[in-house]
């Protein structure tokens, strides 16, 4: 009976991954390699790639016949990391090296036997400790993508010869290459979270905007677009700015990071993970915790936008702005189809893409923040005398943002242009750093209620139990519902904002004035719509 030599890799699906236990059994036979259980492409390539590494590894792989399969047999196996997996198989199923089938290697093999990180290396590494399987075995260069991962235990080598020595094997001498293997940051220092500038996270108010986020003292004016931002980042509430060009509804937006909270640990890797799925940038290295700032441009497609792609779906930015902002500029110029596959996620917080070969998920629990005109020539608002736009234009362009997605929209405020005498007396204006002190005290005390932001409490609680907000002070919405330019789902988004506006000034339950100042700032949609 032959020896069956096994050993265990990862492949994904989105950002769940599949254990897959790789065989390899040598026959008595012709010479030939095998590959079974629904490989791709890359991995089909693999066979020769991994002769030619073995080879000037210095412990060239049987001349006999070779059979690997890939299980579990239905699930298609993607990628080149797999390459490490099947080698050590194929040395096992010979009796060259020992101990394999404890860790998960997750490697890319060089024809001259180097190893290579997948650009996927922290989804694949987050996998693996979520099966229960923190040991494993990275090429050098991916030692800290896969270190980010809390509880990995991770061993890098730059090269095929030094995994062999490692386990147990007599490769021959390989010139240029030195004998002893090479490991690069061992597990017990793997998996720390830390932030950007290499030190660890620390509590109470930053003394200034996190570096390279623009600050809000630096915006004129706007006192109620600020307020409306400041609630917006307090309960995470999605964001519509409207107004003429210049008003600063950009500047506005790109502000919102420098005062959200700081990412929960899992948020923050989870973000790592995605950004690892694109191969179009840098690797992470670094667990980052601020939220990230997303502004695709508004002819972005709908893969670009919500996720996709031939083959294996890619994450779109709506999954990479996950924990932080996702800002469409001239939002009334993006695709139709790409704003509404936006609702979906607005609610779930999760893409869902469905393909012929299953359905692939990724986590997308980002802030919406839409800025528009208020025409196709920007000049429509207020008396609208610059205006150039006739009454069917206007109308065309306003319903190019659909009632379905606007309803999803909490706060809705006009963007008023900054007067002169505004300009020419910028002090008082506040920092980030003290509306994020306010935002963050905010937060904790919703964490402590409900354990989450109040933009995602269902509308049912809000309006039974402990926590209903008192009739007396809910009066003015119950009534904008009698009236018809409030609906049940608006209804239910008015006490959200009453309890954000109530968590911002301190109080323990929203009274009347906070619902009258979450009306104000959501009227705008509902009033249109009831027009």
């Amino acid at each position: 009976m032959s020896r069956i030599g096994r050993t265990r890799s990862i492949t994904l699906a989105g950002l769940r991954g599949t254990v897959v236990e790789v065989e390899a059994d040598i026959a008595q036979s012709l010479p030939g390699f095998t590959l079974l259980g629904l490989p791709d492409q890359s991995l089909q390539e693999s066979r020769d790639r991994i002769r030619s590494a073995a080879r000037n590894a210095g412990l060239p792989l049987t001349r006999r016949h070779l059979t690997v399969n890939l299980l579990p047999a239905g699930v298609q196996k993607r990628g080149a990391g797999h390459d490490l997996a099947i080698v050590l198989a194929a040395y096992a199923a010979e009796g060259k090296v020992s101990g394999v089938h404890g860790p998960v290697f997750l490697a890319e093999l060089g024809l001259d036997g180097s190893l290579h990180g997948p650009s996927d290396m922290v989804a694949m590494a987050m996998a693996a400790v979520d099966a229960g399987l923190p040991d494993m075995v990275v090429a050098a260069d991916a030692v800290d993508q896969a270190a980010l991962v809390p509880g990995a235990r991770v061993r890098g080598f730059a090269h095929l010869h030094h995994v062999v020595h490692a386990f147990g094997g007599k490769p021959d001498p390989v010139p240029g290459v030195r004998p002893e293997a090479l490991m690069v940051r061992p597990g017990e220092t793997a998996g720390s979270p830390c932030r950007p500038d290499g030190g660890r996270r620390t509590s109470g108010a930053p003394l200034a905007a996190p570096e390279g986020v623009p600050d809000l003292s630096e915006v004129v004016g706007q006192w109620e677009a600020r307020y409306a931002l400041e609630v917006a980042a307090a309960g995470g509430h999605h964001l519509l700015l409207s107004g003429r060009p210049g008003a600063g509804k950009t500047m506005l937006a790109e502000r919102l990071p420098g005062i959200l909270p700081e990412l929960d640990d899992r948020t923050a890797l989870e973000a790592a993970a995605l950004a690892s799925l694109r191969s179009d940038g840098p690797a992470p290295t670094r667990l980052d915790t601020r939220p990230s700032f997303q502004a695709p441009h508004h002819s972005a497609s709908m893969p670009a936008l919500v996720g996709g792609g031939s083959g294996l779906a890619r994450p779109g930015a709506a999954s990479l702005a996950h924990g932080g902002v996702l800002f469409l500029d001239e939002a009334p110029e993006f695709d139709r189809r790409s704003l509404e596959a936006l609702r979906q996620p607005l609610e779930s917080g999760e893409v869902v893409l469905h393909r012929a070969y299953g359905t692939v998920r990724y986590p997308a629990r980002f802030q919406l923040v839409l800025a528009a005109n208020p025409c196709p020539c920007g000049y429509g608002e207020g008396s609208g005398a610059q205006c150039r736009c006739t009454v069917l234009q206007r109308r065309r362009y306003a319903d190019r943002l659909s009632g379905p997605l606007l309803d999803r929209v909490d706060v809705q405020v006009t963007v008023a242009p900054v007067t002169g005498a505004e300009l020419g007396s910028p002090a008082g204006a506040e920092a980030s750093a003290a509306v994020a002190a306010r935002v963050r005290a905010a937060v904790g005390a919703q964490r402590e209620r409900w354990g989450e932001a109040n933009g995602r409490i269902s509308g049912a609680l809000l309006r039974r139990g402990r926590f209903a907000v008192p009739p007396a002070a809910r009066a003015a919405a119950d009534a904008a519902v009698d009236a018809g330019w409030l609906s049940a789902r608006g209804h239910a988004r008015v006490l959200r904002l009453a309890w954000t506006v109530a968590d911002l000034r301190g109080a323990t339950v929203p009274a009347a004035e906070d619902v009258d100042v979450a009306l104000h700032l959501r009227r705008r949609h509902d009033e249109e719509a009831a027009a």
